[in-house]
């Protein structure tokens, strides 16, 4: 089994009065595609920053590789490459000469910058635009020249904040294929987004929340561990009832999927039975349920909005939870 490659223990930052990150403990092997999810201001950036040596913890201890974050973060940088969320590259230079500036940053012998600058520009699908200046790609090609950017040193662990955000479903597939060929290569990858969808991508994830980690799994695991069982309810006019559901006492949440309604209840199978013998919306029809799997979307709503209390890397339920 491969060995720890980040370990975090009681990992906090404070701005402030605020508490940006709070106590964050967890592991990460080697080789993962680890997936850090939360909602914006969750924490995220924060973290990666830190683990990056981009900002000083208040308090507990990272260590990358055995070394510290913080203490050994001039060693550690030439490990791994960082993506971070705003693109942060030379626009008034080109594609080509973007790369061999970041060739000499992280000090690539001169001898091999020509070989690897024409890797990453073949990996990239960059090849046709090395001439173009950095500043006119489209948003998918400046993310695709900044990861390449970034592992011009061929690094082991690359950081990619929110890489994905603002792109069309074509570039965030592309950037996912990256990944995968990346990760098979042997190259560890942290990976912060908000979209649940890319959760299923990932090997292992994490879900922070106020700045506190609330679960760490891979994505099967904590699907099976969401107690209970869903149930989307066909009802009509569908916007209506789902402001309804939201005021009835036991229900925690009601979302739209799929033209359909997901409820989260304490008690789904008293519910149901109840809304069976007596329908009291007379404003709404009941066409019909379906009993369906959790998605990771059900699983961040479950841990988020205090089904399961955190509890480090695993956490265990505050109470049982059904859902409906």
């Amino acid at each position: 089994m491969p060995e720890s490659l980040i370990v975090l223990k009681n990992l906090s930052k404070r701005f402030g009065r605020k508490k940006a990150l709070n106590r964050i403990s967890m592991s990460i092997r080697a080789g993962e595609i680890f997936g850090f999810l939360g909602a914006n201001g969750a924490g995220k950036t924060t973290t990666i920053r830190m683990l990056c040596g981009l900002t000083k913890p208040t308090a507990g201890i990272g260590t990358i590789g055995g070394l510290n974050i913080w203490k050994d973060r001039f060693r550690i940088r030439s490990r791994f490459g960082y993506v971070p969320q705003k693109f942060s590259l030379y626009p008034d230079l080109t594609v080509s000469e973007n790369l061999r500036f970041f060739a000499g940053a992280y000090r690539v012998p001169s001898s091999k910058i020509k070989d690897r600058a024409r890797r990453v520009l073949s990996d990239m699908d960059l090849e046709q635009r090395e001439l173009e200046r950095a500043g006119r790609l489209s948003g998918g090609y400046k993310q695709l020249l900044a990861i390449a950017c970034a592992l011009i040193h061929e690094p082991t662990l690359l950081f990619l904040d929110e890489p994905t955000a603002g792109l069309d479903p074509t570039h965030r597939q592309a950037i996912w294929d990256l990944i995968y060929e990346l990760s098979q290569a042997g190259t560890t990858i942290f990976v912060t987004t908000h979209y649940m969808d890319e959760a299923e991508r990932c090997t292992e994830v994490g879900f922070v929340d106020g700045g506190r980690l609330l679960a760490k799994g891979t994505p099967r695991d904590l699907k099976e561990g969401l107690k209970g069982h869903l149930l989307e309810v066909q009802v009509e006019p569908a916007m209506t009832a789902m402001f309804e559901f939201r005021k009835l006492p036991g229900i925690y949440g009601a979302d739209l999927r799929s033209g359909n309604l997901r409820l989260q209840a304490e008690d789904p199978d008293v519910l149901l039975h109840s809304w069976q013998v007596h329908w009291p919306f007379p404003n709404l029809r009941f066409l019909g349920f379906n009993w369906v799997e959790p998605d990771m979307e059900d699983v961040f709503q479950a841990y988020s909005r205090g089904y399961y209390k955190p509890n480090g890397d695993h956490p265990a339920p505050a109470k049982l939870v059904y859902k409906i």
